[in-house]
């Protein structure tokens, strides 16, 4: 008879290989954090810059700026049907007149609480209380 040997993964084995596989895993998710905050951030920056060129339109069809300030999503999108923001469920969007115009965008929750982007109409462009996540120039 021949004598047949058990085939498979030992309990050290398997162990081991979870082990590893944790380590990788607690290495990887601060980075892959970062990087989601890091996009989150520039795509607010792309949703301010397409408003700016939205407001922009609106003057040179009107010749003026919309008085006045707007706040939320849809008061602006009423304002300017062109602008569709990409960052909406992270971002809270602002138009306000004063020399020309500022739009901001606030961060609502998480760690892009607080975080403040701003955008005026002589290009002045400002960036505080985001999280430090790489380079996200403005």
């Amino acid at each position: 008879m021949a004598r047949r040997h058990p085939t498979g993964f030992t309990l050290v084995e398997l162990m081991v290989v979870i082990a590893i596989v944790a380590i990788l895993a607690a290495i990887a998710w601060p980075s892959y954090t970062n990087y989601v905050l890091r996009s989150k951030i520039r795509v607010a920056q792309a949703d301010l810059l397409a408003l700016s060129a939205n407001v922009e339109n609106h003057r040179q069809r009107t010749l003026v700026y919309p008085t006045g300030n707007l706040t939320g999503i849809s008061q602006l999108r009423t304002a300017f049907p062109g602008w569709s923001p990409a960052s909406a469920d992270d971002f809270a969007f602002s138009y306000s007149t004063q020399n020309g115009y500022t739009l901001s965008a606030v961060g609502a929750g998480g760690r892009l609480e607080g975080c403040t982007l701003q955008l005026a109409a002589d290009n002045t462009r400002t960036r505080s209380s985001c999280p430090d996540v790489g380079d996200v120039a403005w």
